[in-house]
């Protein structure tokens, strides 16, 4: 497996591009923004796109989205419960002061327990309401992808449009269940894993009562 990650946008969200090293088949996971530059990572290492796949609906994880569309023709990928968010994603960056193209209607709305492949990796799609109705994370390898529903020492907010903190809670909970050796990438900042987060999150005393 290789895992190509950058940073884009004034957000600062990492972008995940994860690939099989044999196949070279990938997949994009919250292309935030700077399409360019992660196309530059895709051509450079001759990455063949086959999912473009949103954690989440708010407009800094899918302000790329579009060009990558247009570039690789991979499929766009959402939570059932997400589609209200990843429509209003437009607005939703006017309303902060950017500006964000028209985003393509997704053509995979997955649910929670689906497997999502990509060569020979396979990655398990966990529901994790709380931030947003359809937030997902993707379980496997040796990685969780967890957007923005756990960072390092902390979690994602609950209090737009959609956000749920006894739902945030239970999928808290469910995280950190996962084995301690588990790497976790997150959607913002830096990477940890699952036993960190067990002792040091300043939320698992809170969340897991």
């Amino acid at each position: 497996m290789l895992i190509k990650s950058i940073v884009v946008g004034p957000l600062k969200v990492n972008c995940f591009i994860v690939a099989d090293e044999g196949s070279k088949k990938a997949m994009v996971v919250d292309p935030g923004d700077e399409p360019d530059r992660i196309m530059d990572i895709i051509k450079n290492n001759d990455f063949v796109v086959e999912y473009i796949i949103c954690t989440h609906g708010h407009f800094d994880h899918v302000g790329a989205v579009s060009d990558l569309k247009k570039e690789t023709d991979a499929k766009v990928l959402i939570h059932k419960d997400e589609f209200e968010i990843y429509d209003a994603a437009k607005d939703m960056a006017a309303f902060w002061g950017y500006d964000l193209d028209p985003l393509p209607d997704p053509d995979v709305l997955v649910k929670d327990g689906e497997d999502i492949t990509a060569g020979d990796l396979s990655f398990k799609v966990f529901h994790t309401p709380g931030h947003s109705p359809g937030g997902i994370c993707l379980y496997g390898e040796g990685i969780v992808i967890t957007g923005d529903t756990l960072f390092a020492g902390s979690v994602g907010r609950t209090d737009f449009h959609g956000g749920d903190t006894n739902k945030l809670k239970e999928s808290f909970k469910r995280l950190m269940s996962l084995p301690e050796n588990i790497r976790v990438l997150p959607g913002h900042g830096p990477e940890t894993t699952i036993g960190r987060e067990k002792r040091e999150n300043m939320f698992s005393d809170e969340l897991l009562l």
